[in-house]
């Protein structure tokens, strides 16, 4: 039955039917049948009581997108969300190449995804549904609903719903074939995807089938002239408090001071020495530095951070199979199974040890003239850095698999001589996935390794075999590049791997109807039940639990129930003027009973103008891996001050949280709708919203806790572990914020007229982001909109004609200019004091882009229907804005660029062909 599950599209059909509006964001050329999953209404999208964005089928054909998802992120209420470009280098977290949708940049875990109205299995432990497992080639539309909706659609909907329809209903064969290719030669991709929808048993029954191949060969490395100039944020070298200097420096021609690609001593007179190919021995200039950052000299020699992938390849398969029997002519049994894979190998770079290495003044692989240096100094051991260009590109390969089950029933009677429609289903969804962390050093072996002595013998050993000859350690040579045998490699590298078992099952019944009449007119109810259990279980070998740079996977096991019943009503208390409102009562086993609740209003004084408010109580509780998360690890680093902020790597671990509570979320809504009689043609939609988070679930950064214990706050020390006076650990646990809070404007504009032979349809949306901060009683609250977090504004306007046989679609996307931080303070010359909370620097500014995109289609009037399509995004090539990353973490690795706000791709071709008949 789909939205209809919830009540809240039957109410907001019934709505749609006595005069509500609502905001939409499609390019239809004239107003089509969306279907509304269990319900089918005539709608261009403005008839709703709450905001509501509806992408065609139509739109998304003419943008021939090589996956919806990558569509559905160009909308501006959308911002934020995991894609393969963004998730990459998350090894030990298990997300790399999810397709996971955030509204509204609060969260892909405050965003309901639902296939067909229906819940559908994460993709990770998070609850993440990854959209690359929905069926491709059935998606008839997209809904996303913009603002609170759990007591309508159920928990988790803090930030809104994304449904994605599909269309069971078909009935004929079609299909797809498609390639693509960036403007560099690099990023090839094809999809093929077919569909085949029949009736059997004299019209009773429905037989649908579909299935779907794509391969991405994504690019390896950054091929792109942008990322070529060294920018990177530093502290400043001319800073000390008090001298009117920033604190932080954006700055071109900038390179690691402490780690070069064979490895460099960064301490004792031999500091600066460094080791290339084959060992080769050479001299850095260090240019201006402040550890770990030098600007000029040898800043070139010292990069790393193209070797990242610029879009992790992708390969996806998908079978889905539905059949439905009309059982009578007011029954239809429905079964519906489908099963998709994925798989995504990328790269994340190389391991770095920012001079935290110790190299004994006697280790057989220095070279002689080295090794006489030292012991002339009378030095016994120093300190050495290397990005170890030496061992292979540490790389994520994941592989997942979903699949759903689903059964059910629907249909309609008539009771006390009223109609009314009924639905229920059970759901298993079952997602089975494969995380390797593929050529990761282990670190008690490479400890061993790296620490060669002569034997007597005059052979190269591992110092601890002279003790242990049985110890197995092959000797590690740290010192250049290719100068290691695979022996030496296969002994410190592994791969740590872990699986995990997501299993989600879901009963529901709802009924509607129109139980009375008002003065003003019929009543429209709806009530249903839901049960849900949401379980996760894990394996991980006990060689890869613990002991590796990264991965260090832990196992995860736990489970919980939600039990959530609710009614929804929309009530006509005069013309023009409706009521709409829902409960939910929602208990959890873990966290106890919730209510949530919606109230809202339509009034429409003239047909051409239309009000809407509404006010929301929404909930997310805890998900699996807040919960019970075993405890995953990563090598992190960070500048400690309490050794004069010396950059330290160190094991960041992650667990669960037992005690967390449901955040609690309050939601206004208020918009005008205007549809002016002496414009046709023409609407415009306004609406403003906000959302504020209380207990709101998250964790502070590392970084975070350090400084803070620096500061005094005991509390936070107890999370740090030290190895003599290193930090060698912090442990990081989500905790209940005290508030978040994010408030904007959406905007949107269209027109569509007859032109000529054929017709125009003019649209344009926007957000507008006027407030999104957390305040977690521990930091100083920064508003994060107008940041490059969340840019201030972005926007989407297209313009398409269509005039047979030709379909032109131009489109425009971009967002506004952003700062790094709202929190920094720019200065150059007589600057504030800079402190943790408002950091000091020289640029705080990112400038905004515009990218434009072409689609045509063109009927070639073959079998029933067959068009040919071309499609090119970022049309004029424009290369993504400079966004620079420090001073610590993994800054030295990364793009530079923000991944996720600007077309880093460049221009991209994509042709192929549709056929039906």
């Amino acid at each position: 039955m789909g939205l209809a599950s919830g009540a809240s599209v039957i109410a907001l059909a019934i709505a749609a039917a006595t005069g509500g509006q609502a905001q939409a964001q499609t390019a239809q050329v004239s107003v089509e049948e969306v279907v509304v999953t269990g319900t089918r209404v005539v709608r261009d999208g403005y008839q709703a009581p709450t905001p509501l964005t509806v992408i065609s089928e139509t739109e998304i054909l003419a943008a021939a997108p090589s996956n919806v998802a990558d569509f559905v992120n160009d909308i501006p209420s959308i911002v934020g969300s995991a894609t393969p470009q963004t998730s990459n280098a998350s090894i030990s977290a298990g997300t790399a190449g999810v397709n996971a949708l955030n509204l509204r940049g609060l969260g892909a875990t405050r965003t309901l995804v639902l296939l067909n109205g229906q819940r559908s299995v994460g993709s990770t432990i998070t609850g993440a549904v990854d959209v690359n497992t929905f069926p491709q080639g059935l998606i008839s539309g997209v809904q996303i609903v913009t603002g609170g909706a759990s007591a309508a659609y159920g928990s988790d909907a803090v930030s809104g719903v994304v449904n994605f329809i599909l269309n069971t209903d078909y009935q004929g064969f079609k299909g797809s074939i498609e390639a693509g290719q960036t403007t560099y030669g690099d990023d090839d991709e094809y999809r093929i995807n077919l569909t085949f929808g029949t009736e059997f048993a004299g019209g009773r029954g429905h037989l649908l089938l579909n299935a779907e191949v794509a391969d991405r060969e994504g690019i390896y490395g950054v091929p792109r002239d942008w990322n070529n100039d060294g920018w990177y944020i530093i502290t400043n070298p001319a800073y000390v408090p008090g001298n009117g200097q920033p604190e932080r420096l954006v700055a071109s021609s900038v390179g690691l001071s402490n780690a070069s690609p064979g490895g460099i001593i960064v301490d004792t007179p031999l500091r600066g020495t460094t080791f290339g190919v084959g060992g080769t021995v050479g001299q850095l200039a260090f240019g201006v530095t402040r550890d770990p950052w030098m600007i000029g000299g040898d800043w070139r020699s010292v990069q790393v951070n193209n070797l990242q992938s610029l879009n992790a390849d992708d390969r996806r398969k998908g079978f889905f199979g539905r059949v439905s029997y009309d059982l009578t002519d007011n029954v239809e049994v429905f079964g519906q199974v489908s099963y998709n894979t994925h798989a995504s190998l990328g790269w994340t770079g190389v391991q770095f040890n920012q001079g935290n290495v110790t190299i004994r003044s006697d280790n057989a692989f220095l070279p002689a003239s080295i090794r006489q240096q030292l012991a002339a100094l009378n030095i016994p051991s120093f300190r050495f850095g290397t990005s170890n260009l030496g061992l292979p590109i540490r790389k994520t390969d994941n592989e997942r698999s979903v699949t759903r089950y689903v059964v059910g029933a629907e249909g309609d009677f008539t009771a006390f001589d009223r109609e009314w429609r009924w639905d229920a289903y059970y759901q298993r969804g079952e997602t089975e996935t494969l995380e390797i962390a593929r050529d990761i050093t282990n670190n008690a072996r490479l400890a061993l390794a790296q620490d060669a002595v002569f034997a007597p013998n005059g052979q190269i050993v591992c110092r601890s075999t002279l003790t242990n000859p049985t110890n197995g350690c092959i000797p590690f040579n740290r010192m250049g590049i290719g100068v290691n045998s695979q022996a030496a490699l296969d002994y410190i590298l592994g791969n740590p791997q872990r699986e995990q078992f997501f299993t989600q099952q879901v009963a529901a019944a709802n009924i509607s109807g129109d139980p009375f009449s008002t003065w003003a007119g019929p009543v429209s109810m709806a009530a249903g039940i839901e049960h849900r259990k949401e379980e996760v279980s894990g394996f991980v070998p006990t060689e890869f639990q613990s002991g590796w740079f990264v991965g260090n996977y832990r196992p995860t096991f736990g489970s919980y129930t939600v039990t959530e019943a609710y009614v929804e009503a929309v009530v006509p208390l005069a013309e023009g003027l409706d009521l709409n409102a829902a409960v939910r009562g929602t208990d959890y086993s873990t966290s106890g009973y919730v209510t949530t609740w919606k109230v809202g209003a339509v009034y429409s004084p003239i047909p051409d103008l239309r009000f809407r408010v509404t006010r929301s109580r929404d909930i997310r509780a805890p998900n699996l891996n807040e919960l019970f998360a075993a405890g995953t690890s990563r090598t992190n680093t960070l500048l400690d001050p309490f050794n004069n902020n010396q950059a330290t790597q160190f094991l960041e671990v992650t667990t669960g949280n037992l005690a967390l509570t449901p955040e609690l979320a309050d939601t206004w809504g208020l918009g005008v709708v205007v549809q002016p009689s002496f414009l046709p043609g023409f609407a415009a939609a306004i609406d403003y919203f906000q959302i504020e988070i209380d207990s709101s679930i998250g964790s502070v950064t590392a970084s975070t806790i350090v400084d803070r214990c620096f500061q005094g706050n005991q509390a936070f020390c107890a999370a740090i572990t030290r190895s003599g006076n290193q930090i060698s650990r912090v442990s990081v646990s989500p905790f209940n914020f005290a508030v978040q809070k994010s408030r904007g404007v959406d905007l949107e504009a269209t027109y569509r007229f007859d032109l000529g032979p054929g017709a125009m349809a003019l649209r344009a949306v926007g957000t507008y982001y006027l407030e999104n901060f957390e305040d977690n009683g521990i930091d100083v609250p920064t508003d994060n909109a107008g940041s490059i977090a969340l840019p201030e504004f972005i926007y989407r306007a297209s313009a398409t004609y269509t005039a047979d046989p030709w379909t032109i679609q131009v489109t425009g996307r971009g967002v506004s200019e952003s700062t790094y931080d709202n929190a920094f303070v720019e200065c150059t010359t007589a600057c504030p004091a800079s402190t943790i909370a408002n950091r000091t620097i020289n640029n705080n500014k990112i400038d905004g882009a515009f990218y434009v995109d072409l689609a045509m289609t063109y009927d070639l009037k073959l079998l029933q229907k067959t068009e040919a399509f071309v499609n090119v995004t970022n049309l004029f090539n424009r290369d993504p804005e400079i966004v620079a990353y420090g001073p610590a973490g993994t800054a030295y690795g990364n793009p530079s660029t923000a991944q996720g706000v600007f077309d880093i791709l460049g221009r991209v071709f994509r042709v192929g062909v549709r056929f039906e008949y």
